[in-house]
């Protein structure tokens, strides 16, 4: 599917309000409301738009605390890290990667007492390097925005 410039805005629109309307977005990206849905539907089924999402405010939530942990299997424990975090109710995400760890997870927990904890569960199959979260630098550009500069997708 080729993508033009167009294909880009709605994309960086929806990143930004997932909850438009077909009228709102065309009105954002001045097209009619039938040429928009028309695109995002060849999006969904060119699987380039994958799924709506919301954002969630985790502070509100009592998860205060972000943290990065870089995971480096013991004794090739991979399935057993696999099974563990996949099922640990603080995970993010999990990445397999490639570098000294084998693995980078996100957490958002409650308190570092609860790293603390993750780290002693998974310290008999795992070594860890934690990397907590002081701040976020807010970007001011879009990955759509750096495309639409770019000669054609």
């Amino acid at each position: 599917m080729k993508i033009d410039n167009v294909d880009l805005h709605i994309l960086e629109e929806l990143q930004k309000d997932s909850r438009l309307s077909m009228r709102e977005l065309a009105k954002k990206v001045n097209l009619s409301p039938p040429s928009v849905t028309e695109r995002v539907r060849r999006l969904e089924d060119a699987h380039i738009l994958k799924q709506y999402t919301i954002a969630i405010n985790y502070e509100q939530l009592g998860l205060t605390v972000d943290c990065y942990v870089e995971v480096t299997m013991k004794n090739g424990e991979y399935e057993r890290f696999k099974s563990f975090i996949s099922t640990y109710p603080y995970t993010q995400f999990c990445e397999r990667i490639a570098g000294q760890a084998c693995f980078i997870t996100k957490l958002k927990l409650p308190n570092l007492q609860e790293l603390e904890s993750f780290i002693n569960e998974v310290t008999p199959f795992a070594k860890t390097i934690s990397h907590v979260v002081l701040s976020t630098v807010e970007m001011q550009h879009t990955t759509m925005n750096h495309l639409r500069n770019k000669p054609t997708v």
